[in-house]
């Protein structure tokens, strides 16, 4: 922010310098004055832009959406806002235009409803993180491998699976996988956080459970777990998440549409970041200790 409050400050200056020029009682003033002075509140006055990013609350859209931001903000000088919303609304808002990008479109599977219904509204600049997975995920202590076993520990999943968002695609396959398997158990919905309570108060008892999980998370690094086998690909094979920006960035902003179209980073990268998070550290302050200590990285993505 102190880089704007400094812009902004200079903007002023520049913008009563030129005020005063032009209300000097002279009788003309050369044009090459004029045309200098002109440029001069041209440059003084850089427009004020933001950027709207929009994001899932899901851990790992948090940590990756606020290190672009941070990018955006520190680096490149803009003023960024986020707002998160479910999945359904997050890709409306993009394809209106009510976001400049997401960072947080898993494809091609899980959003692929979403994808089929506004493609033709939005620019996808392709993967920005790769070996992205979704499915039902248990304990690694729990005495089944399958999704075809979890009617018979129906009473000790107490007959449900904890989900998360109801907007979210991983849920719609949840669905599709109860109807196919023919799975007795009910799909709990609720959120992220209110999953991995859940999952952490289970492990603590050592009792079972089975969550909708995906990859990456930082549940994976602080517990022992494994996804179930999907032997009918209900849930897909291994999905990559794209960053998708609205058709007017690249020439409206085309600093922040070049890094965008350069950021890329991998499953472990994503996971300190989460960690960081996961340990009490606010999602932006997270995100710039990560990219303190990943310069290299950062310059990739803005070189």
């Amino acid at each position: 922010m102190l880089k704007i409050y400094m812009w902004r400050s200079f903007m002023k200056n520049c913008e009563e310098s030129f005020t005063q020029v032009l209300n000097k009682k002279v009788g003309w003033i050369p044009l090459f004055s004029v045309l200098v002075s002109a440029m001069v509140f041209t440059a003084c006055d850089p427009a004020e832009d933001e950027i709207k990013l929009g994001y899932v609350e899901w851990d790992s859209e948090i940590a990756s959406t606020h290190v672009v931001a941070a990018v955006i903000q520190d680096e490149l000088g803009y003023e960024v806002s986020l707002q998160s919303a479910e999945a359904g609304p997050m890709w409306a808002g993009i394809a209106r235009g009510d976001f400049d990008a997401i960072v947080a479109a898993w494809l091609p599977a899980t959003h692929e409803a979403y994808w089929n219904d506004f493609a033709d509204d939005v620019v996808d600049l392709g993967p920005n993180l790769e070996q992205a997975r979704i499915g039902l995920v248990v304990p690694a202590y729990t005495p089944i491998e399958s999704i075809t076993e979890l009617n018979d520990l129906y009473d000790e999943l107490d007959g449900r699976i904890v989900g998360i968002d109801p907007g979210a695609g991983l849920m719609a396959a949840t669905e599709d996988a109860i109807e196919v398997y023919g799975l007795e158990l009910d799909l709990l919905e609720g959120s992220d956080a209110a999953m991995t309570a859940a999952l952490e108060s289970a492990i603590s008892n050592e009792e079972h459970i089975v969550v909708t999980g995906w990859t990456p998370h930082w549940k994976f690094a602080s517990y022992d777990l494994k996804y179930l086998e999907d032997p009918e690909g209900v849930f897909g094979d291994a999905e990559a998440i794209h960053t998708i920006v609205t058709p007017q960035l690249q020439e409206e902003h085309p600093d922040v549409y070049e890094f965008l179209d350069k950021f890329y980073w991998t499953n472990e990268q994503i996971g300190e970041v989460m960690v960081l998070i996961e340990e009490g550290m606010q999602p932006m302050e997270a995100a710039r200790a990560w990219l303190e200590d990943n310069d290299e990285t950062l310059q990739s993505w803005l070189n």
